[in-house]
This record gives C-alpha cells, structure tokens and sequence, in this order.
C-alpha cells in the first residue's frame, strides 16, 4: 500500500476562510438574522424562533414596541391638564405612570390576547412563543396576573401620590383591564368584529393613557374624556393596519376584521380615511376653541401622513404595514402632543 501523502496547509488557507466570513451576502445573513432577533425580543412581526431565555420569552410576550403609543399618550394627558411642570417629583410621577400604562397594562393586554389567540397564531405567527411552545401555559397565565395585580395596584398608588380623593387612575387601570379582557377573550370577543374591536383598540391607545396622564396632574373632566373618545376614532384607523397582518388566519378561524369583512383594498381605504378624517376634525375643534396656531401644525402633520400612506400602505397593504406604521405614525403622535399642549393652554 502506498503511503497517504500528508495535507499541507496552505498559506492562501486563512485568506480564504476571511472572504468567506467577509463576504457581503454572509454579512447580509447575520445582519438579517439580528433584525429578526430584535424583532422577536420587541414582539413584532417577521421574527425568529429558537430563543430559549425565559425572561427574554417573556419580554417578547409583553411585545415592548406595542408600549410607545400607550407611554405617549400620558405625555399628552399631562400636557393637556395645563399644570406638569418640571420638577423632580412631576418627573417621577410621570415615569411611574408610564411604567403602570406601558410594561404593566399593555404588557397584560397583549400576553392576554396571546393567549387567547394562540390559534390564530399558530396559522399566522407560528414562531411566536405561544404556538411554539417555548413557554408553558402555566407560566403564561401566571405572567398574565403578575402584570394586572402589579398595574391595578400601581394606578392606586398614583391615586394616593395625586392626592384623589376618589381613585381616578385606579378606576381607569380597572376599565382598561375589563376592555382587554372582553377583546380577547370570549364569549364576547370585541376583536371578533372588525369594528367594535378596532375602537376598543384604538381606546385603549389613546383614551385611557391620556385620561391617565390629564388625572395625575389636574382635574379629569367629561370634555376630556369625549374628545378624546373622539380622537380615539383615528385610533381605530391604526388599529385596522394591525389586521392586515393576520388577515389568513381570520378567515380560517370566522374572525371579521375588516380586512376579512371588506377585503383587502377597501378596509386599506377605511383605515387611512378613518385616521386622516378623524383628526381632522380634532383640527377643526382647536379652531373653534381659538387655538389657530395649534390646529395648522396638526394640519401640517397629516399632510406627510397622507403621502406615506400612498407611498407603502395603499399600494400593499399586507407587505408595507410594519414599513408604514414605522414611517407614519411619528407625525400622528407628535399631532397627539400637539392636541395636548393646545388643550392645556385654553384650560379646557
């Protein structure tokens, strides 16, 4: 037998083995396999499963990109009761209120409609940690009553802190908490139909933050809570983007969103009508109360709003909904501040 000639290494070796790791399409797969890893952590759309860390899976269920609107929305109601002012102690409130609207509530809210959509799920996002089984029932239910005890009793804290002497914030942590609980879960089910659960989403977004964020600071009053009820209609035209998402899976399960009740390019014509309309008639009630300047910037930040919704949504509604929400919903929430301020300066 003759002998095996021996491998020498080759000096060209290592160079080789850097183009592959250089390489612009390896790069591209370990940038892409980043973004999904951030997106799972944030609980959005297009993320990748496998994460095996409990308390990341629970952050994950809790979808933190969901807490933004919620937080600002107490920015908001703080401005409109027309007496934050900077200091220490205001600061301090505003960040626990913060803390009760967005990891706390929204946390229970979105791990309640988890756990009662994870059916849906397993059609639509079977990578979400539900479906996938990365978390037990058990642990999501205990997460679920962790996070309401932990807001309710937080809200009644803040009613103390505020000096109440009847439980405003307390009373608003117990109604939203009833409204995510009869969105998501049956026999009711508001998600069920397209529009009663958008509005109840869109609510939540807007009016039960701001009335939060009014409360802590001032005097909550009926014309604060309708007229952001009222802006809560644009809410609903946000909360429809979110549909298109899932749009498969309800027709599987009998779901009737919108984007299921009227199809695909008429629910994307109610959803940017809804936000762009609504709003502007938010414009024309800061009119009526004199604050002229107030209304043009609102009007100023529904012109781009508009533009991107021809750009992305209208044209593919399914595949640009994460692109366009990302794109357009700054100019929508700095319109939110922009209300809010107008509404503490006439002392509405």
């Amino acid at each position: 037998m003759s002998e095996l000639t021996p491998i020498t290494p080759d000096s060209k070796s290592a160079e080789a083995l850097d183009s592959v790791v250089n390489n612009p399409t390896d790069q591209a797969i370990v940038s892409e396999d980043r973004t999904a890893k951030a997106r799972q952590l944030l609980g959005m759309k297009g993320a990748s499963p496998g994460e095996t860390s409990i308390w990341k899976i629970r952050l994950q269920l809790m979808k933190p990109i969901t807490w933004i609107p919620l937080i600002w929305g107490v920015v908001c109601g703080a401005a409109s009761s027309g007496n934050y002012t900077w200091t220490l102690e205001n600061v301090l409130k505003v960040a626990a209120c913060m803390f009760l609207a967005g990891p706390l509530m929204t946390g229970y809210t979105q791990i309640l409609n988890d756990y009662y959509d994870r059916e849906i799920d397993a059609i639509n996002e079977p990578y979400r940690p539900i479906p996938s089984g990365a978390i037990s029932l058990t642990q999501v239910i205990t997460q679920i009553w962790v996070l309401l005890i932990g807001g309710i009793g937080l809200a009644f804290l803040l009613d103390v802190w505020a000096g109440h002497e009847f439980p405003t914030i307390g009373a608003i942590a117990i109604i939203g908490s009833f409204i995510a609980y009869i969105y998501s879960a049956p026999p009711l089910k508001l998600k069920q139909n397209g529009w009663l659960g958008s509005y109840a989403l869109g609510a939540s977004y807007i009016t039960l933050p701001w009335s939060t964020g009014h409360a802590l600071f001032g005097e909550l009053n009926s014309t604060i809570v309708i007229l952001t009820m009222f802006y809560s209609l644009a809410g609903l035209g946000i909360a429809i983007v979110n549909d298109f998402k899932s749009v498969e899976g309800d027709r599987q399960l009998g779901l009737n969103s919108l984007p299921v009740m009227f199809g695909i390019t008429t629910a994307a014509w109610i959803c940017v009508l809804t936000i762009d309309v609504f709003q502007g008639f938010i414009a024309a009630y800061l009119v009526y109360i004199h604050e002229n300047l107030y209304a043009g910037i609102l009007l100023l930040l529904i012109i781009p709003q508009i533009i991107l919704q021809n750009i992305y949504f209208l044209r593919d509604p399914v595949a640009n909904d994460v692109k366009y929400q990302a794109s357009a919903q700054p100019f929508l929430v700095l319109g939110m501040l922009v209300v809010g301020l107008a509404l503490g300066h006439a002392g509405i």
